[in-house]
């Protein structure tokens, strides 16, 4: 697969869609990588590295505060 350039909304919207697919507990965390990169056409690769970099500069969600238990 060519790897695609992409620019850092698209990396966040990834990130995004990563986290709240893990969160959402449904499939295990080797089904939700498989699940977004199919979803938005990119490598394993690709998905590591925008993975890394959310981390790093923690993009939302892991930016938001938590919301509380009603």
């Amino acid at each position: 697969m060519r790897t695609k350039r992409l620019t850092t909304q698209q990396r966040q919207e990834i990130f995004h869609n990563l986290v709240a697919t893990q969160d959402l507990g449904m499939m295990t965390v080797s089904e939700s990588v498989q699940h977004v990169v199919k979803q938005f056409e990119i490598t394993e690769a690709q998905l590591r590295q925008i993975e890394d970099e959310g981390i790093e500069k923690e993009w939302p969600p892991l930016n938001e505060a938590a919301q509380p238990i009603r």
